[in-house]
């Protein structure tokens, strides 16, 4: 079994501590350290390669967003997952322009967690709901947007369904459409943002101010 190889940042000693243990104890899962700063982070990173760093926003007198520019910056390759108390919807929508794979709010439990890294090891990209839904809020519509534009009304429903976590039969029962036309649509949707899995057509969204106006 090939075991996805994780770094821990967080300020908070007794958290970090107790984290790495559990997810130590996961089969597939091996710690290459964990660490308080930036620095430490980074020059951790420099000697032991890790698929996944688990990171903090708020590090005290860092914070995440310094963390992702910088490793960036130093040719770090692999994934960065975001496990916060909390962000604004600036600072997640900033996180993802630095290219972070996906926001894990702590108050989820650790299966949650373990999951969540599975799935950014993968290449897949996890947002929390409630992320989901504070973006969505605070993102204007833009309709000048060239992407935007491309998009027709019932694309633009899907992918509202898509932000709010739904499944395509959910999505189908809200637009009284059947399963099957939802499928249609979503390979629409891939072929014009030019990705190929559900995960991709969120993030792309979210760079791209696609958010969509909640339902009340």
């Amino acid at each position: 079994m090939e075991r996805i190889r994780l770094l821990l940042l967080d300020d908070h000693v007794l958290f970090r501590e107790s984290l790495s243990r559990l997810l130590a104890s996961e089969p597939d899962f091996e710690m290459v350290g964990h660490c308080g700063t930036c620095a430490e982070a980074l020059a951790l990173l420099r000697r032991s390669p890790a698929d996944v760093a688990l990171v903090d926003f708020d590090l005290g007198d860092d914070h995440g967003g310094q963390f992702l520019a910088s490793a960036q910056h130093g040719g770090y390759t692999g994934k960065i997952l975001m496990v916060t108390a909390g962000m604004t919807a600036e600072e997640s929508a900033l996180a993802f322009k630095l290219g972070a794979s996906g926001i894990f709010l702590k108050h989820n439990s650790p299966s949650s967690l373990a999951q969540a890294i599975r799935m950014v090891a993968n290449g897949e990209m996890w947002v929390d709901q409630k992320v989901i839904r504070a973006l969505s809020d605070v993102i204007p519509r833009r309709e000048e947007h060239d992407l935007r534009k491309l998009l027709t009304e019932r694309e633009q429903e899907v992918l509202q369904g898509l932000f709010e976590g739904l499944t395509n039969k959910e999505i189908a029962t809200r637009l009284g459409v059947s399963e099957s036309a939802v499928k249609a649509t979503l390979q629409q949707l891939f072929h014009k943002t030019r990705v190929r899995t559900r995960s991709q057509l969120v993030r792309i969204a979210l760079e791209a101010s696609l958010a969509t106006t909640r339902r009340p």
